[in-house]
């Protein structure tokens, strides 16, 4: 029988009777529709991993976390951190470059805050994006090159790298999701795959009250979410623990029901879903309005600029891993510049140019401001997209776009502790090949587990129930020391 609530509750979006991997055709699949009701699998199951992963004796996992600022569509390299200042313009573009901090160093001249700063960045200029596409974003989010559904029909099973942290590492603090994502598409976010749905990302949109814009960075003046935590009329703190009561009989009651143990989600951990949702801790993260003005100026009002801090303050209250989409286009990405006439996206001059101030600032804000906070060392920053662009511009009948390039890219980081102020690699003269030390997604999940304190030779389990290493073919850089 279906059945329909059409008034919205504080649970909604914990989707609890939304069919994921279960067909409620038989008597187990019944009870966990019904028992999910509540709070839904999918949090408890997640607290529960983050529990499981701890190390005996407590649940805090200390302090380190990553901010993933995913430039979905793949930007330029050569418009942004690999410049050609001395080719012709049909190669290097239409913009200028600009003198970083660094001794020699050149970037975009619309990044002017980042140069000014590059001693706290490092840039890594040859980046190898071989198999890495978009829709969906894959091999550069899970560390595999075999995650790339449009060429694999399983390259959606693989896990993403902020999943298998949130399994082996978990939260920071307990009564916060481990693995959070800030999405505009689902197909720009990479998921748990094999791990299991528990560890897929707290989408945030719900969580956060943020302004809404449309498909090509117009701010309509309409803010949405924040709604997750609201309590509908008439059902209050106490109701909400007196069903966790009532569900509590039901576990007993379906103790010998459910010999095979597959029921296990709903334990003690459907409680911590109750408490996430209902407690401070989650509830005053998200909650915007709570920082001070003074410090919500300085980010400023701009939606990728919200999320940044919103990202900052979710590290600060025990979140791992955060990924912010951004990402106006909910297709390819607002970053795919390829300029074609009628489309969408522009071209680096009219496409590119637009994003780059804002991602100059809210890249160099977070840094700066964690740094203010004594969290920078903690927070390992990664900017970065699908794949570089074609060396030639003005391809597919546009006079300033660039196309899809899975040669080469560059990419950068900041804070975690590591050395920085530095360039990694390089690109050839036009900016189409490595030149030297080429840099792998393999490399990338590996320095990002390092961070994280998961031992890269920890595997999982594919549908044949294989063992598979969680790094495969890369190491963590060892220039950032």
């Amino acid at each position: 029988m279906h059945v329909s609530h059409r008034s919205s509750h504080a649970f909604t979006n914990f989707h609890g009777r939304t069919p994921e991997g279960l067909v409620c055709l038989d008597r187990r699949g019944m009870l966990k529709a019904s028992f999910a009701g509540l709070a839904g699998l999918t949090v408890p199951e997640l607290l529960r991993a983050r529990a499981e992963a701890a190390p005996t004796g407590g649940e805090t996992r200390g302090r380190k976390s990553v901010i993933l600022l995913w430039m979905a569509g793949g930007p330029s390299h050569i418009d942004t951190w690999d410049p050609k200042p001395d080719r012709p313009y049909e190669n290097r573009g239409p913009f200028g470059v600009i003198q970083t901090s660094l001794p020699g160093v050149q970037i975009c001249e619309h990044l002017p805050k980042q140069a000014a700063m590059l001693d706290k960045f490092t840039i890594i200029r040859s980046v190898d994006p071989r198999n890495s596409n978009h829709e969906p974003n894959k091999v550069f989010q899970t560390g595999n090159l075999a995650a790339s559904p449009r060429t694999n029909p399983k390259g959606d099973l693989f896990p993403s790298i902020g999943s298998v942290v949130a399994k082996h590492h978990g939260a920071n603090r307990p009564g916060m999701p481990p693995y959070v994502a800030f999405q505009k598409s689902r197909s720009h976010v990479a998921w748990a795959g094999y791990l299991g749905k528990q560890y897929d990302p707290f989408l945030a949109q719900q969580a956060a009250r943020l302004p809404v814009y449309d498909l090509v960075g117009n701010n309509t003046g309409k803010v949405s979410g924040g709604n997750l935590f609201n309590m509908p009329l008439g059902l209050d703190q106490q109701r909400i623990y007196q069903r966790r009561s009532l569900l509590n009989e039901f576990d007993r009651l379906r103790t010998g029901l459910d010999l095979d143990g597959s029921m296990d989600a709903l334990d003690t951990y459907s409680q911590q879903a109750v408490d996430m949702v209902l407690g401070d801790a989650a509830r005053e993260a998200f909650d915007i309005s709570r920082e001070p003005a003074e410090s919500r100026a300085r980010y400023g009002d701009h939606l990728w600029c919200q999320q940044a801090l919103l990202a900052r303050r979710l590290v600060e209250a025990g979140v791992s891993y955060v990924t912010l989409d951004l990402s106006y286009h909910t297709a390819s990405g607002t970053w795919d510049n390829h300029g074609i006439p009628g489309g969408v996206y522009g071209g680096i001059s009219t496409g590119l140019r637009p994003l780059l101030p804002t991602f100059d600032h809210l890249l160099t804000t977070l840094v700066t401001d964690l740094e203010a906070r004594g969290r920078l060392d903690d927070v390992l920053i990664i900017a970065m997209g699908e794949f570089g662009r074609t060396p030639q511009i003005g391809t597919q009948k546009s006079i300033d776009g660039r196309n899809h390039w899975p040669v080469v890219m560059s990419m950068c980081l900041a804070g975690g502790g590591y050395r920085h102020g530095q360039v990694i690699g390089a690109s050839e003269r036009d900016g189409g090949t490595i030149r030297e030390r080429p840099v792998t997604p393999g490399d990338l999940a590996a320095t990002i587990y390092r961070h994280m304190g998961v031992p890269l030779d920890t595997t999982y389990e594919d549908e044949r129930q294989r063992p598979r290493y969680i790094v495969e073919h890369g190491s963590p850089l060892p220039e950032l020391g």
